[in-house]
């Protein structure tokens, strides 16, 4: 203990404080993006995806199946049906079930090819898209953009900007209605909202989500991406120095600077040139308005739209293509990247694995569900014919969508007789709540309480074979 800890003396740092007299104290929230139109092998990809997502997600909800709409998450009847299959508050776990392998195949993809899934596939991306393309058509090109917002209110920038805001909250409302009509008839939601009949609550969700969509894709747009969603925080932990992403190529871009198109490559490279001619056309076309040749950034979504500009560029200059690319860190320092790797195997196997229990959770579901109360007035009663009776209550709930009929049996009570119908018929997707009674010779009752079970089980169709056991008590205290 007698050492002594050595102590290094650090001068105090010194704190530059910005000359408010240098600056504009102006704050801006939000410097506006105006987003340049691209043209491009990824530009076509990405559209042809959004083409997909927008037609599926146009199309489902007017699907029919077996006589009512194939997709109807029903919030207030507490049940969604998603074609033949019908849940239940009873399936919250096939629910988690879907939602784990939704995220590990998130993680999959994220992990192998970097945020494609927010560049291709995002509804925030997929809108943004749809209403720059509104702007490009009613206002013009980027520059024209520009210029037009410079000017001063007159008629034309006032009809422009007006049919442009029309055109966002045309958009925004019907997909509003498409989207409030998976949790509502679809049919009957167009007609009673279009006349005038709707509930209060069905306009205010429309309301809402058309706000949303208009704010969202029409005003906040990046924000969204770079603040508010979670997954641009969390989604570099999934990277590794094989995993593909947008990058750009310094060692074959620097030194950055313009050039004569007549001027040959090598000419440009003897003068100490790269192949970037610094045109900036790659962060004109970003939707997050950075600087791919930064490096790696958080904002980045992925959608190649920089990829597809520079190769444009390279290709008028005569330059090989790919300058800015899907590639990954391992081939920007002169490897060869890892498709098979432990991150990504471990991956692939949790994702099969869960994907597996999923599947067999969906088949080994029973579509039926039995719960049986006893009367809680009086434990039993001793009938005219000297038996003891127990009365209870049996619910059964029909969890499939075709109607049913259903058998209903003593398993485990030995003597007992049953007291009313034993079979009975239930719709689908109802609950039927059904009284019945037990009654037995005392001298057959060997204890206060006797368990036994109630059966359930569909004879309607042979070819199904759907059965529920729920145990219960019969109770004779004088015994």
């Amino acid at each position: 203990m007698s050492e002594r800890i050595p102590v290094k003396v650090i001068s105090p740092v010194k704190v530059h404080k910005p000359d408010s007299s240098q600056h504009d104290n102006h704050y801006t929230p939000r410097s506006r993006i105006y987003v340049r139109a691209v043209s491009g092998t990824l530009e076509n990809f990405r559209r042809f995806f959004g083409l997909i997502f927008l037609s599926v997600f146009a199309i489902l909800p007017w699907i029919q199946y077996d006589g009512h709409q194939a997709i109807l998450l029903d919030i207030g009847s507490q049940r969604f049906n998603i074609f033949g299959l019908t849940l239940w508050p009873q399936d919250l776990t096939l629910l988690a079930w879907i939602f784990i392998v939704a995220a590990f195949a998130l993680f999959f993809i994220t992990t192998f090819a970097g945020r494609v899934w927010c560049g291709f596939m995002c509804p925030q991306t997929t809108w943004t898209f749809i209403y720059i393309w509104f702007e490009e058509l009613i206002e013009g090109s980027r520059h024209q953009r520009i210029k037009l917002d410079e000017r001063a209110m007159n008629f034309d920038k006032f009809w422009r900007k007006a049919l442009k805001h029309l055109s966002w909250v045309a958009v925004a409302l019907l997909t509003s209605l498409l989207f409030v009509g998976y949790f509502t008839p679809i049919d009957q939601l167009f007609i009673e909202f279009f006349t005038f009949s709707s509930s209060a609550w069905t306009v205010g969700f429309v309301l809402f989500f058309t706000f949303c969509t208009y704010g969202n894709a029409g005003w906040m747009r990046e924000i969204m991406c770079t603040h508010i969603c979670p997954y641009a925080r969390f989604q570099s932990a999934m990277f590794d120095k094989d995993t593909f992403t947008v990058a750009y190529d310094a060692t074959r871009g620097e030194q950055r600077g313009p050039r004569s198109r007549k001027t040959t490559r090598e000419a440009n490279q003897e003068k100490g040139l790269g192949d970037c001619i610094d045109c900036n056309l790659c962060v004109q076309v970003c939707p997050t308005g950075i600087d791919i040749r930064n490096g790696l950034q958080y904002e980045c979504i992925n959608c190649g739209a920089c990829v597809d500009a520079c190769n444009g560029v390279m290709e008028k200059m005569n330059y090989p293509k790919g300058l800015i690319s899907f590639t990954s860190e391992t081939e920007l320092a002169g490897g060869t990247t890892k498709i098979i790797r432990p991150k990504l195997v471990g991956y692939a196997l949790v994702l099969v694995l869960m994907s597996g229990l999923l599947v067999f959770e969906i088949m080994t579901r029973v579509p039926l569900e039995v719960d049986i109360i006893r009367d809680r007035n009086s434990l039993y009663r001793e009938t005219n014919d000297g038996l003891i009776e127990n009365v209870y209550t049996l619910k059964i709930l029909n969890k499939s969508q075709q109607k049913q009929t259903y058998l209903i049996s003593i398993v485990g009570l030995e003597g007992a007789k049953f007291i009313g119908e034993n079979t009975v018929v239930v719709d689908g997707g109802e609950v039927l709540t059904w009284p019945i009674s037990l009654a037995i010779d005392p001298y057959k009752i060997e204890q206060d309480v006797t368990e036994f079970e109630v059966k359930v089980e569909v004879i309607n169709d042979p070819l199904i074979d759907v059965k529920v056991q729920e145990p219960s008590n019969f109770l004779y205290p004088d015994n």
